[in-house]
């Protein structure tokens, strides 16, 4: 069944060059979808014609039920925030906001009314008459967001609009934004080439490479079962390390001396050489019972809530995420130590 936004079949071309292929999705009502990936998979391009600043070469996009793959932008009940806020200079911040209003001619007192609705939806009631350069970077982005909204679209669609803020910012208007948009209830296209921003948002992540989709799901399902080696080695920090196949059906692997299992049936035949990956927050500095594997410790950083390991093993490295307390103890730099991991930790690709 057609979602309250649905792209079928979209592509998209460039002199020949193929931006976007074979892009099918559905949006529910209320849903944050972000399209995920980096520099140059399409995910903007596939933003711009859901916006209609950009034409399919082929496909069909439909909103609430109406055809508007050729529509102009203005034609689409649609409210867009970009990286860069893009606000008038020259106007006050309630002047930025009721700039959609004033064109859609909506009267003085009702336009009046949304703005003040606006300003306290986005926690600037004392800002109206302030200008954009007395802002702060994350203040005259919640202002592009109130403007984006003041139209009451549709659907919303933001362009990377936080990776011109520093860190904390960052942090503190992805929750307000995460906020607003519940608290409205509006479909929510979201664009990003941050892993973490999408996992944090979204009700579903889609991520993009190369013009394609290579997975569609929710961030659980994303990062701990990733459906392509480009989706586990993207979202994530990612353990690849070459085994040779044992026994496919009993999950059985080796790396050099070591015989490892996973809890899956392998899909290769014996003796195939594949890819053995793990997240780093699954390894461990221990001598379990399975899956133990001897090396030398090569470096250990300390990232704050996390001390990330790295441990020279059969010619490879293996990265293990400890989780910080106050009486962990560190190991040093050319240590012996034992690594391990579960067996459902493992997944394996060629």
């Amino acid at each position: 069944m057609s979602g309250f936004l649905s792209l079928h079949g979209i592509r998209k071309e460039f002199n020949g060059v193929v931006a976007v292929d074979t892009f099918d999705l559905d949006v529910e009502p209320g849903e944050f979808v972000s399209f995920l990936g980096p520099s140059g998979c399409g995910k903007t391009t596939t933003l711009r014609m859901v916006a209609g600043f950009e034409q399919p070469t082929a496909g069909t996009i439909r909103l609430a039920g109406k055809d508007v793959t050729y529509a102009k932008a203005n034609e689409r009940n649609i409210g867009m925030v970009f990286q860069s806020y893009a606000l008038f200079p020259n106007m006050t911040v309630a002047e930025n906001i009721a700039f959609g209003l004033r064109v859609r001619k909506e009267e003085g007192s009702a336009r009046s009314d949304r703005v003040s609705e606006l300003l306290d939806l986005i926690h600037l009631p004392d800002k109206a008459k302030s200008y954009p350069n007395e802002l702060s970077g994350g203040q005259q982005q919640r202002v592009a967001l109130a403007r984006a909204l003041a139209i009451r679209p549709q659907l919303l669609l933001l362009d990377e609009p936080l990776s011109a803020l520093d860190a904390k910012i960052r942090d503190d208007l992805r929750a307000e934004i995460r906020r607003i948009q519940r608290q409205l209830n509006i479909t929510t296209i979201y664009v990003t080439h941050d892993q973490e921003e999408a996992l944090a948002l979204s009700d579903r992540v889609v991520v993009m490479s190369k013009g394609r989709m290579e997975q569609v799901g929710e961030p659980f399902e994303i990062y701990n079962n990733p459906a392509t080696g480009f989706v586990a080695s993207f979202v994530g920090q990612l353990n690849r390390l070459p085994v040779t196949v044992e026994d496919p059906a009993l999950g059985r692997i080796r790396m050099g001396r070591n015989e490892l299992r996973t809890t899956s049936m392998i899909e290769a035949p014996t003796g195939a050489g594949v890819s053995l990956m793990m997240r780093p927050e699954e390894i461990t500095l221990d001598d379990a019972e399975e899956n133990v594997l001897e090396g030398i410790v090569e470096t250990v950083t300390f990232l704050g809530s996390i001390v990330r390991v790295q441990v020279g093993v059969e010619g490879s490295k293996v990265i293990a995420d400890l989780f910080n307390e106050r009486l962990l103890e560190l190991p040093e730099a050319g240590d012996s130590t034992r690594i391990s991991f579960p067996p459902h930790a493992c997944w394996v690709m060629a």
